[in-house]
């Protein structure tokens, strides 16, 4: 499964492959790049709708299809 862009945990995984593109011998920017990259490559593992009921919001603001 993969963080959604901007967690702590996307952000933790994204250095981690930073760091190893950069031991691998790739300059700087570019294993920003290829961090970036490989991250957002990966397939999802659950959508990013609200699991519960509650999640969707107050009841009188949901959108009716929904």
């Amino acid at each position: 499964m993969v963080p959604e862009p901007g967690s702590k945990k996307y952000d933790t995984q994204r250095a981690r492959r930073r760091k190893e593109a950069e031991r691998s011998g790739i300059s700087d920017q570019d294993a920003n790049t290829v961090a970036d990259e490989s991250l957002q490559q990966e397939p999802e593992g659950r959508s990013r709708d609200p699991r519960t009921e509650r999640g969707r919001g107050p009841k009188g603001e949901r959108p009716e299809n929904a």
